[in-house]
């Protein structure tokens, strides 16, 4: 099985427990996800299966849409609600004070990743050095919130829409927007409605994955990463690229090209090669 299917992932577990569940259920070991969601989140998981694994860096890379809410009045060591509580306020921002938040998030800026986050430190996960009560360094992160929009506001919380940029930490974004509006907030919970092309309309549950009926739900090689510029091959460009060989070819402006045969099969991503008016490939799928 060579594609993406897509999953709307049921809170309370990993990324890799889904992972997990679909090599059991399609009985394919080349199976991985193309952006983690925390335990506590929900909503769209792309998993790369087969020949698509090869594609990853390239689906992980996009821009992602969420919708969170966000309690404030306390916060936690972990950011969201499911970690210990570090302090308690009666205060409750107005609508007007958190849209100046969300605005003054929302840009191209450094992002500090939670403590309680995947991201290594000397070689360990910083969340197992958290646990351990070890001190966590972390490295700020460029990112990019592209929008930011209060949907609602009632009492504590506040439901939030966001696209942003790979790499971006939700959690951090309210633990950030509790300190601007001055009352301390969490992240409550968290839907991802779309991680690049892939969105809920193409979502399957895990419940139809482990019954047997995800195989109609696959996006083919064919249909991914439609945004980038193709360029057509003859035979002989086909068996000079399943070879990993330079043909004749200009990226023009872009920084990766897909390679089709006659038939319009995928056969890889090409990048500019090393003379001009040549096209490398650099991720080959035959």
């Amino acid at each position: 099985m060579d594609g993406v299917l897509v999953i709307d992932k049921p809170t309370g577990l990993t990324s890799h427990d889904v992972v997990a569940a679909a090599r059991r259920a399609l009985r394919e070991r080349r199976i991985g996800h193309t952006g983690t969601l925390d335990p506590l989140a929900t909503g769209v998981l792309p998993l790369a299966c087969g020949r698509a694994t090869r594609l990853v860096r390239f689906l992980t890379a996009s821009e992602k849409e969420y919708e969170a809410a966000i309690r404030f009045g306390v916060t936690t060591d972990s950011y969201d609600a499911t970690g210990t509580e570090t302090s308690r306020s009666g205060l409750r921002p107005d609508a007007d004070a958190v849209t100046r938040g969300l605005a003054a998030l929302t840009g191209s800026y450094l992002q500090m990743p939670p403590a309680f986050s995947a991201k290594k430190v000397a070689g360990r996960r910083a969340y197992e050095m958290a646990r351990a009560a070890k001190p966590v360094v972390l490295t700020p992160a460029p990112v990019t919130v592209v929008r930011s929009d209060l949907l609602e506001l009632a009492g504590e919380l506040a439901r939030v829409r966001l696209t942003c940029s790979a790499g971006f930490y939700v959690r951090s974004f309210a633990h950030s927007l509790g300190e601007l509006v001055g009352t301390g907030a969490c992240l409550q919970d968290l839907r991802r409605t779309r991680s690049g092309e892939f969105t809920l309309d193409r979502s399957i549950g895990l419940e139809t994955l482990v019954q047997g009926g995800a195989e109609e739900a696959v996006i083919p090689l064919n249909r991914l990463l439609t945004a980038f510029p193709a360029a057509i091959l003859t035979d002989q460009d086909r068996k000079r690229v399943s070879h990993g060989q330079e043909i004749d070819g200009d990226s023009g402006s872009a920084e990766w090209v897909r390679l089709e045969d006659q038939e319009g099969h995928l056969v890889a991503i090409a990048r500019a090669g090393s003379r001009p008016g040549s096209l490398h490939p650099a991720v080959v799928l035959i």
